[in-house]
């Protein structure tokens, strides 16, 4: 059943895309969204189904299942020629509780998607060309998690990427389509570079590239000890490549710009689909990553980093859709964030606020999109206001997801991201807040004559050890980071809140007198949406670690010195005091109309401009890379063509007619002309003849 279920899952999607591309043309036409509604709807059944098959304590122990398709790539070893092969490498479906997981999310929100722009999109020119590519992009990130190798990870990780462009460029008659389109392409070439460079060394390392060898704790150990520096190595170039996929500093510079497509790709790339596959991959590779602690600080550092930079740059956003997309990546960090820490409580938590942020954060985007589709267009914050009575159920629906994002306690968000605060909170107070596999019988730093014999015992008995490297200090700094940044979250949440729905009812030019609600397929898949980041958290989490008890038996070794003893109440606390400093200061500065925002904003003059300007990271990367480049190809071009247009390939070409000149002359059409010429060859040839024979 489960072995079904898996070949289903990315089949509808696929049919669906080649339905829509073979008769949306000429027979669907304006009803080219139902074979992307049957097709996602129908693999989001099969996922769910899935799911509760996986996560049934009857099938624990059969938890991971790898599918086998088609046998790909076999080249077999010239020297050992009955031995195995020295590449072999099977398109297969890997089975397990971490992709079921990611399946049925990324299923479930991609049908509420489609269903919502079926009205959005109602009207638009190329409709059946959107869903096509919308039903690629699905199935394209469904074989991405259900990939059970790095190469064919890697392929649909390039396919997610194609249909990104395609997507984000989707009005590629608009000249900022088009180029959001190419930057996104162009950014992610960069982050996928280090993607292929460590698949490179994984399989020069391992002889492999398949999920079951690499990331057996066991192989992990053996390759460690032969080249200490590989494992590092390799995490450092796969984690560059989640850098661009999922907008990580400094590689997040496309994630805004994409919000020149249509708003349903916006909520289906920040919430579900090709952002979520970097933390994804690297959630994935945990066991290398625990092996390799220097790269797993990297990665929390970066993840607190780029949550914080996000988070100041959306403070002073006027565009709604740019301040969820810079919410976006600042949610990304946080995921991260925990998955750096190395605990299963971080890594659980930062696959659960995956989750529960595709929720909120397609919800969000959707309700920007209702706000839209009633302003005529008009996305700016400043050009609109009250209208909360205008479009009712959006505003009810949005401030729910805006709860959620803001760590509202009880909701989603809080759940999610209080599991990772609490992770991070753990490791700056736990010696083991980073980790690396040894072998076993190696030297530990632990006090043998300390340790009980059944600790002793234990580890004799384990083939792999984790040792632990201490980085408490750095812990301590990226939760308060962590902490600080929640409390920007619940600000510029709320400020987008209250400016889009509070206030003065204002409404633009652009719409006129036909201001009004969404229809109802576009408010139903809100309401869904709705449902999910207010309730889903708290199911999932169970408030006792569940979900991190589902994920342990996919991600083997990992752990947490800790057990979970209930709630970490100093965390809950820190994060309920900013949620409430967060929506107290929003509501005074934004809630009615208030001066303080404009002397709030003179008062920190330079720090505002920075914010507005994105910290001017698109004009120092102009500058670095940009311009330079461009500079570069022009100047290559000016050599290409004096060097090889002009004098070889000009020159080569000019050969033939320089040659052809010669013999003109004596070709002039006179009869004599040629006779005389004869003769004189003739009487040359006969003194040839004479002098030779003298």
């Amino acid at each position: 059943m489960i072995e079904w279920l898996a070949r289903l899952i990315p089949l509808f999607p696929l049919v669906a895309c080649l339905t829509t591309l073979v008769l949306g043309p000429k027979v669907l036409r304006e009803k080219s969204h139902w074979p992307a509604i049957v097709g996602c709807g129908l693999s989001s059944l099969c996922s769910l189904i899935l799911l509760v098959f996986v996560a049934s304590p009857q099938l624990l122990p059969q938890d991971e299942r790898t599918i086998p398709l088609y046998t790909w790539i076999q080249i077999p070893d010239p020297i050992n020629t009955t031995g195995p092969a020295l590449l072999d490498i099977t398109l297969a479906l890997r089975v397990d509780s971490l992709s079921a997981t990611m399946l049925a999310m990324l299923t479930f929100v991609a049908t509420l998607v489609v269903i919502y722009a079926s009205g959005y999109m109602h009207g638009e020119g190329g409709y059946w060309r959107f869903f096509t590519e919308v039903s690629l992009f699905v199935f394209s990130m469904i074989m991405l998690v259900l990939a059970a190798n790095f190469l064919q990870l890697f392929i649909f990780w390039e396919a997610v990427g194609l249909c990104s462009y395609l997507l984000i460029g989707f009005w590629y008659e608009k000249p900022e389509a088009a180029a959001a389109g190419k930057k996104a392409f162009l950014v992610n070439r960069i982050g996928d570079f280090g993607f292929v460079t460590g698949i490179f060394l994984i399989w020069d390392s391992f002889k492999t590239v398949n999920f079951a060898e690499v990331l057996d704790v066991q192989k992990i150990q053996e390759v460690a000890a032969g080249n200490s520096a590989m494992i590092p190595l390799i995490c450092l170039c796969l984690f560059a490549g989640a850098m661009g996929k999922s907008a990580q500093f400094p590689l997040h510079v496309w994630l805004p710009d994409a919000m020149e497509g249509p708003t349903p790709v916006s909520a289906l790339i920040h919430a579900a689909t090709m952002v979520t596959a970097g933390v994804y991959m690297v959630a994935r590779c945990t066991p290398l990553f625990m092996a390799a602690p220097s790269a797993q600080i990297l990665v929390a550092f970066v993840g607190g980093f780029t949550a914080l930079l996000a988070a100041l740059i959306a403070l002073t956003q006027t565009d709604l859709k740019r301040v969820l997309a810079y919410s976006t990546v600042s949610q990304l960090g946080y995921m991260f964030l925990g998955l750096g820490t190395g605990l299963l409580t971080g890594v659980g938590g930062a696959m659960l606020h995956l989750v529960t942020h595709a929720f909120f954060k397609a919800l969000l985007f959707l309700g920007a999109g209702s706000v839209m589709h009633a302003m005529g267009g008009v996305i700016d914050m400043r050009e609109f206001g009250g209208l909360r009575k205008k479009l009712p159920q959006t505003y009810i629906t949005f401030l729910a997801g805006s709860l959620a994002l803001a760590g509202c306690p009880l909701l989603s968000g809080f759940w999610s991201k209080d599991t990772i605060l609490s992770a991070v909170h753990e490791a700056s107070h736990e010696s083991h807040s980073a980790t690396a596999v040894v072998p076993a019988g190696h030297a530990t730093g632990v006090d043998e004559h300390a340790a009980t014999d059944a600790e002793i015992d234990d580890r004799a008995k384990a083939p792999a050890r984790f040792l632990a490297l201490p980085y408490p200090s750095v812990y301590k700094l990226l939760f308060w980071m962590g902490s600080f940044t929640a409390f920007l979250t619940a600000f510029y949440t709320f400020r987008a809140f209250f400016m889009t729905f509070h206030g003065p009812e204002k409404i633009p030019h652009a719409a006129g007198h036909h201001a009004h609600e969404s229809p109802a397929v576009m408010c139903l898949p809100l309401m869904i949406l709705a449902v999910g980041a207010v309730f889903l958290g708290g199911i999932l989490g169970h408030m006792t670690g569940l979900f991190d008890t589902f994920l342990d038996k996919t991600i083997p070794g990992i752990h947490s010195a800790a057990a979970h003893h209930g709630y970490d109440w100093f965390v809950i606390g820190v994060s309920t005091a900013v949620f409430l400093a967060g929506l107290g200061l929003a509501y005074v500065m934004y809630a009615v109309p208030s001066a303080l925002p404009e002397k709030l904003a003179a008062a920190f003059g330079p720090l505002t401009n920075l914010s507005r300007n994105k910290f001017y990271l698109d004009e120092v990367f102009q500058g670095l890379f940009v311009w330079p480049l461009r500079g570069l190809a022009e100047l290559s071009r000016l050599a290409d063509w004096l060097a090889i247009d002009t004098w070889l390939v000009g020159g080569v070409s000019r050969i033939p007619a320089l040659v052809g000149q010669l013999p003109r002359p004596i070709q002039n059409g006179l009869v004599q002309f040629y006779a005389l010429a004869m003769t004189l060859a003739m009487a040359v040839l006969l003194w040839a003849l004479i002098w030779k024979q003298g």
